[in-house]
This record gives structure tokens, C-alpha cells and sequence, in this order.
């Protein structure tokens, strides 16, 4: 499959089937192909919680998830996070394969564009998210996969459950697995010419 029919391809699934099951290499393969996205500054903000117990999930479900079945019967539950503070943990590290001279502008840089700007720090780690979250539904279309990315759920509740470090923040959710019911036809894109403009509004 390619990319363009990947995208067209990818749709909301809400049905699932419970009893199928991901194999441990194409798990590997999806989230190789989900760290291949982009960050700012190479900072890889992103924290992948695999939701795998069955208990974890039900009760997220029932208490905290609005009984969305693709909370229990997807294949894969992951919740994304990011890293508020990556920028300064080791940020050496994000360059380690370039250029000393271009590892130490970028590294150098990295400190003060993001020292005392919060508003920046949450931005850029939720922009990462959703990159990776898009990364992640396209290479499950490609290997055969359907998903669904998820707010719908008790934001704080859950971050309790899974014990969220002081520093991160709470993304979205994504189902991916086999998908057992038509979805409907596209509910309607916006035109082009409702959406774009040059050079200004």
C-alpha cells in the first residue's frame, strides 16, 4: 500500500475484533515506524504507554472511558505522552549522530529556546504527539490494521492509573487491530477553497 492510499484509507474504527492478535514483530514494526517522526529540535518528546492488561483496560472503559468498546476489544491500546522536560535531559543525546559542530549549535540552542517558556514546552510535546499519533495509524493501515485515536476519557483519572510522571503530559489514545464492521462513508471533507489561502487570509 502506498501513502496516499493509506491516508484515504484510514478511517474512526469503532468495532473490533477481540479475539485477534498482533504478533510481537508486527508490533515491533509499527512502533520502529512510529519513532521516525518528526520532533522539534530531534527532542523525541514521546512516551508510548501499551495499555496490555486486560483489568487496566476494562476499568478505564467502564469508570473513565465512556464504555468505548475499542478500549477492550482493539488488538492494541496505547496511550501517548510526551516528556515536558526532554529538552533538557541529556539533549546531547538527540544529536549523537551528527556532525560535532552541527550537535553542538543545535544542543546549544536547545537550552535557551525553551528555558521559562511553558506555553512552548506543552505545545511542542502535544505537536509531537499528534505527528506520532498519525505516524502510527498510517503504518497500521500499511500493515493491515484499522485504529482509532481517543480523547474521549477522563483526562486526570487516568493519568492516576497509569502513575504519569510529574513532568509528562497526557495525550490522546489509539486502538489499532482488526476492524469487524463497515465504517460509514466519510461524513464530509470541507473544500479546498474553505481552507486554503495564499500568502494571507
Amino acid at each position: 500500500m502506498n501513502i496516499i492510499e493509506a491516508i484515504y484509507r484510514r478511517r474512526s474504527v469503532k468495532h473490533f475484533d477481540p479475539d485477534h492478535r498482533i504478533t510481537p514483530e508486527e508490533e515491533q514494526k509499527l512502533f520502529e515506524a512510529t519513532i521516525q517522526s518528526p520532533t522539534s529540535f530531534n527532542i523525541q518528546h514521546w512516551r508510548f504507554v501499551i495499555l496490555r492488561d486486560p483489568d487496566l483496560r476494562l476499568k478505564i472503559r467502564k469508570e473513565f472511558g465512556n464504555d468505548q468498546a475499542q478500549m477492550t476489544d482493539a488488538s492494541l491500546l496505547i496511550l501517548f505522552t510526551a516528556d515536558l522536560n526532554a529538552w533538557k535531559k541529556s539533549p546531547e543525546r538527540y544529536w549523537v549522530n551528527a556532525p560535532e559542530e552541527v550537535q553542538k549549535i543545535i544542543v546549544d540552542w536547545m537550552g535557551p529556546f525553551h528555558n521559562g517558556r511553558e506555553w512552548l514546552q506543552r505545545d511542542e510535546a502535544q505537536r509531537s504527539i499528534g505527528m506520532a499519533m498519525q505516524t502510527l495509524m498510517l503504518a497500521a493501515q500499511d500493515l493491515g490494521y484499522d485504529s482509532c485515536p481517543m480523547i474521549g476519557f477522563d483526562i486526570d483519572k487516568v493519568a492516576g492509573l497509569i502513575r504519569l510522571p510529574e513532568d509528562h503530559v497526557m495525550g490522546p489514545m489509539v486502538a489499532v487491530g482488526k476492524g469487524i464492521k463497515e465504517t460509514w462513508p466519510k461524513p464530509g471533507q470541507l473544500g479546498l477553497d474553505e481552507l486554503v489561502s495564499e500568502n494571507r487570509f
